[in-house]
């Protein structure tokens, strides 16, 4: 069973060797490691072309009731950054643990690692770092400081941290989201159709929040359910509208909301590891 979670230094401790595991195991295998960061730019720049010609045609994406939600070139490219950056983090950090969670259930090494003297889930969440997403944060920074220099607005330190601040419980809530799908693994053995449903659900977060505002029921319930009840579309919305200093929709009590919901995310996930593991049979029963 899983210890409590501690973080104490020796889990950064842990962490660093974990990193500099990831870093010889990369450059072991340089060429793979050259056509991820290539393939990855590639991605990057088809997106960075794709928005370039929709706005060669228009000034600004438009919400035609109401203006102040209108997304001008420079703004959504902030917008884009930002859900770049945040995951690009959380493939880096978590992807690669979690989708390995289901084969080490199926090989019967998960024994091994309930076995050391270390929260199970920290194990299982950073063991390998994949160093090629460095890359897509590096070149998403990139385009959030092009960004933010086309447009005339005034950043503070203060509005830098609470950016900050709102990318983390971003990053934080997508992993909330993926060890808990992670954790059926215990039940279904392999669940790459879940991973799935990840990244369809996860593809809602890549437009502002405020497009899916329609007279349509359905625009409606997409936008209720994604902001309110899996809050999918705050995770990107929210820090770009306050390092911009947009309107939120509803109103700016939405700030609030998403580390509210990003706490109770990890908290029920846990919940949900914790209880995966109760119900986990050993390859040696």
């Amino acid at each position: 069973m899983p210890g409590r979670m501690s973080f104490r230094p020796r889990y950064f401790r842990v962490w660093l060797t974990f990193f500099r595991n990831s870093v010889v195991r990369e450059m072991t295998f340089r060429g793979n490691f050259a056509i991820e960061v290539v393939t990855r730019t590639f991605w990057f720049v088809a997106q960075i072309v794709l928005f370039e010609i929709i706005y060669s045609h228009v000034d600004a994406i438009r919400d035609a009731t109401r203006p102040e939600f209108d997304w001008t070139r420079p703004q959504y490219f902030a917008f884009m950054a930002t859900g770049m950056l945040i995951n690009a983090f959380v493939e880096m950090l978590f992807m690669p643990n979690c989708a390995e969670f289901s084969e080490l259930i199926r090989t019967g090494n998960l024994d091994f690692a309930l076995l050391k003297p270390i929260d199970t889930q920290f194990l299982i969440s950073f063991e390998k770092v994949d160093l090629a997403e460095l890359s897509q944060a590096l070149l998403a920074g990139g385009l959030l400081c092009y960004s933010v220099s086309q447009m005339d607005i005034v950043i503070t330190p203060g509005i830098v941290l609470a950016y900050l601040a709102l990318v983390a419980f971003g990053v934080a809530f997508f992993y909330s989201l993926m060890i808990a799908l992670a954790s059926t693994s215990v039940w279904l053995g392999r669940n790459q159709g879940l991973y799935d449903f990840w990244f369809y659900v996860t593809v809602f977060a890549r437009y502002p929040q405020n497009i899916y505002r329609t007279e349509a029921l359905a625009g409606e319930l997409l936008w209720f359910s994604f902001s309110f009840v899996v809050p999918i579309l705050l995770v990107v919305t929210v820090p770009a509208s306050v390092l911009l200093g947009r309107a939120l929709d509803p109103s700016w009590e939405v700030i609030l909301l998403a580390p509210v919901l990003t706490v109770l995310g990890l908290f029920l996930s846990r919940k949900v590891f914790q209880w995966s593991l109760a119900h986990y049979r050993s390859a040696s029963s």
